[in-house]
């Protein structure tokens, strides 16, 4: 055994050994040949492999051929200095592709290994991304005050002069009249639709049971579009109230666990977890204010369908972005959208077999609640916050 290997296993100094076990990035000691010698915790679960399944087996084993991180091994060891890379793709059979930063640091108290650490995408990030995400809606807010003035109302001109040609046309020329006549509609749904974007009157919030909000969505899910698929129910039941408006947040959750049961298609064994946690530490600023919103309130859709393609993923929230052959792409769009409006983060981790859709919301508390509806004048709503 190395002297490397005795430092960082579990004959190694304990103090050492509970930084790297309680350190939330994947830290491997690899040496020369790229075989791995140690990981901590959460390299054995960003993997989602044993101790024993990683450690004597070479790095190439485990990652994709040709992968980066075996490159920027081989430059450290060459060079003897700390390299840095980011956002960098590493890819598995059992975690698919996922996009990390890179930190390879060579040890001099220990030649002929390399620290790697691995950081996965950061909450900062997502937030950045979020904020990217209410861009793209604020952009549809513009389309679809335009939209509606110059669409509208020139289509219910074609409209109105298609049902006139109807009443004495042939009955061939009666069966094209109604085509305009259906397209004219379906046309008018969608910029009925795109409408909701452009409405930015503050949301109406009060203290709302979100398990209640799930156990309605699950209902009629259960009812209807996913009869089929199995849901599941993993929630803390301590979770305290969201501040939000309980339709908009039906709707909501109602749109994500559609596109699971969608992604899932017609799989008997499809299944949908539905899940509730309390996760202090997330604040986010908001713009135009110097108060730091915490966002402690974790409710995650969860499918075993395949997943998002690569490609889309930078993507998902933008309107008319879409894989459904008759979908507008305007659903997640809407979604990103009223999270927003409830001050709240909307994200989306695929994995192969396992996509998660995550929203991050403001807890109720009775001072925040009335502030906010003093800053609304709402009075009414004031009033059942307090009540």
């Amino acid at each position: 055994m190395s002297q490397a290997v005795r430092a960082f296993g579990p004959g190694g100094p304990p103090e050492a050994n509970v930084i790297l076990k309680s350190m939330p990035h994947p830290v491997l000691l690899i040496d020369r040949d790229k075989r791995i010698e140690y990981v901590n915790d959460s390299a054995q679960e960003f993997f989602a492999a044993s101790s024993t399944m990683l450690l004597g087996h070479p790095l190439n084993d485990i990652v994709a051929f040709g992968s980066p991180v075996l490159a920027l091994i081989d430059q450290v060891f060459e060079r003897g200095v700390s390299v840095n890379e980011y956002g960098v793709e590493i890819g598995t059979p059992r975690i698919g592709d996922r996009q990390v930063d890179i930190q390879v640091t060579p040890l001099n108290e220990y030649p002929g290994h390399v620290l790697l650490l691995l950081q996965v995408r950061t909450m900062a990030q997502k937030m950045d991304r979020q904020l990217t995400h209410r861009g793209a809606a604020r952009s549809v807010t513009g389309m679809a005050a335009i939209l509606a003035h110059e669409i509208k109302n020139p289509l219910s001109g074609i409209r109105g002069a298609a049902q006139l040609l109807e009443l004495s046309g042939s009955p061939e020329d009666k069966t094209l009249t109604r085509l305009i006549c259906d397209e004219t509609d379906r046309i008018c749904k969608l910029v009925d639709r795109m409408e909701v974007f452009s409405d930015e009157r503050p949301v109406p919030r009060e203290p709302v049971n979100i398990h209640l909000v799930l156990g309605h969505v699950k209902q009629l899910a259960t009812t209807g579009f996913a009869k089929n698929i199995r849901i599941v129910e993993e929630y803390d039941p301590s979770l305290p109230p969201v501040l939000g408006d309980k339709d908009q947040l039906i709707q909501v959750f109602l749109n994500l666990v559609k596109n699971a049961a969608e992604a899932i298609g017609s799989a008997s064994e499809g299944e949908i977890v539905l899940t509730t946690a309390y996760r202090p530490g997330v604040r986010l600023s908001m713009p135009g204010s110097r108060d730091r919103v915490s966002l402690p309130l974790e409710i995650c859709v969860i499918d075993d369908g395949p997943g998002v393609a690569p490609d889309l993923m930078e993507h998902l929230f933008d309107p008319f972005v879409t894989t459904k052959t008759s979908g507008t792409g305007l659903g997640l769009a809407l979604v990103a959208k009223i999270i927003g409006d409830h001050g709240g983060i909307v994200e989306c981790e695929s994995l192969p077999r396992k996509t998660i859709f995550r929203v991050l919301l403001p807890m109720h508390t009775g001072a925040t609640a009335v502030r906010n509806d003093k800053a609304r004048g709402a009075h009414q709503v004031a009033g059942a916050a307090d009540a």
